[in-house]
């Protein structure tokens, strides 16, 4: 290679390797820093799209979650509620099946014709604060059921029935205004609290089954969100052991790079020699 001091190629290649391994060490760098090997379109524009549209179902998996996790709380307040109720239908059955002793006096019948009173009244006020996020499913107030979301597309939806406890209905046939004041009105409570027992706690079999099927998603959708999650992190993550292995290696580079340049630029100083200087 002739000697010039216009042209220094020896400079110009050493300058040309050092530059890469400059853009090289403030990859790794950056990567080191974020803890990604895709941080932008840049980096890797396919695997970047693949790993957006993964984060988008992670966030779309988040919102039908939270309309899980409202599902079941609502559930779990019905249920409670509902056996609150149970327990006090029994306590129903009781006071109704001691009015129908014929032998009973006036004040003892009114005794329990009062704590009957305030059972249904008891009731009554489960059924009105049996509320989560307005939602009741026991007081009639909602038809049907409620539809929560069931995929990251809300194109399908899983729902939780209601179940009308409100008395003179198909659940509770006992009328609000049931009295013991008879020994046959006593007959005939007892013959309704029987009957909305059984109906009762065939209720809350089925908000149990509903529940139990919320519950049951709501695990499978966590687990897929982890499985994304998992796959998004294997698409852009990076291996920092690697990384930093590649940093040492990167910065002797450089600093070879750089005598290799100054050795470069001292050439064009053998001419000089030539010259007698």
């Amino acid at each position: 290679m002739a000697l010039s001091v216009q042209t220094n190629v020896s400079a110009m290649l050493a300058l040309q390797n050092l530059n890469k391994t400059n853009t090289d060490l403030q990859t790794t760098q950056n990567r080191i820093n974020t803890g990604l090997k895709i941080g932008g379109a840049k980096d890797n524009s396919s695997v970047f799209a693949v790993a957006q549209s993964m984060r988008a179902d992670i966030g779309a998996l988040g919102s039908v979650k939270t309309s899980l996790d409202r599902a079941v709380s609502i559930g779990d307040v019905a249920i409670a509620a509902g056996e609150a109720i149970s327990d006090l239908l029994i306590e129903m059955r009781e006071k109704a099946t001691a009015a129908m002793d014929a032998s009973i006096d006036s004040f003892a019948r009114a005794a329990y014709d009062s704590d009957f009173k305030a059972l249904i009244n008891q009731i009554q006020v489960i059924l009105q604060n049996a509320d989560f996020d307005g939602a009741n499913m026991l007081n009639g107030s909602i038809s049907g059921g409620i539809a929560f979301l069931a995929d990251a597309d809300a194109a399908r939806s899983v729902t939780l029935s209601t179940q009308d406890m409100s008395f003179s209905g198909t659940i509770i046939t006992l009328s609000g205004t049931a009295s013991l004041g008879t020994v046959s009105l006593a007959a005939s409570a007892v013959s309704f609290v029987n009957a909305s027992l059984d109906n009762v706690n065939a209720a809350l079999a089925r908000l149990g089954s509903d529940l139990k099927k919320m519950e049951a998603h709501r695990t499978f959708i966590g687990k897929l969100s982890d499985s994304l999650s998992a796959g998004v992190g294997n698409l852009v993550d990076a291996d920092l052991a690697r990384e930093s292995a590649q940093l040492t290696a990167l910065q002797v580079k450089q600093q070879l790079g750089v005598q290799a340049l100054s050795i470069a630029n001292a050439e064009p100083q053998i001419i000089l020699s030539l010259f007698g200087r």
